[in-house]
């Protein structure tokens, strides 16, 4: 989908605890910084829809594995991101998002390119949209 960038990212495995990573000035889809921001979402839940005029979202999951479904007006893109299928969303201005908690315990990072701004967003409701979330 136009807009969108899935970027695998690098596990460095460890005895005493692995390192992560997320991203870098220098990777593709880093579109400047606002802020950064965790959010967890319960097994079963769904946050959404949501879509910013302005900002470019980076997001990875650092706990637990989430659905991530995209709308640009015509088209559906889902992906599945967890420690297993660790990867980077990059989501640019424009696009619709939702996401869903797969897992018991779920966690996402978000590295936005701008500072959160109420009004640079629009959220509806889920059902605005005609998605079977199962």
């Amino acid at each position: 989908m136009d807009g969108v960038i899935l970027t695998p990212l690098r596990q460095i495995h460890h005895s005493k605890g692995d390192i992560f990573h997320a991203m870098k000035a220098s990777d593709i889809g880093f579109d400047g910084f606002g802020e950064a921001y965790f959010s967890t979402i319960s097994k079963g839940e769904v946050k959404g829809w949501n879509k910013h005029t302005k900002m470019t979202l980076n997001l990875v999951v650092a706990v637990g594995e989430v659905e991530f479904v995209i709308h640009d007006n015509n088209n559906f893109y889902s992906i599945k991101l967890s420690k297993n299928n660790y990867q980077r969303l990059t989501v640019a201005p424009g696009l619709w998002l939702s996401f869903k908690g797969l897992s018991f315990d779920n966690m996402l990072l978000n590295l936005a390119s701008i500072e959160h701004n109420q009004n640079e967003s629009k959220n509806v409701d889920l059902d605005y949209f005609d998605y079977d979330w199962n």
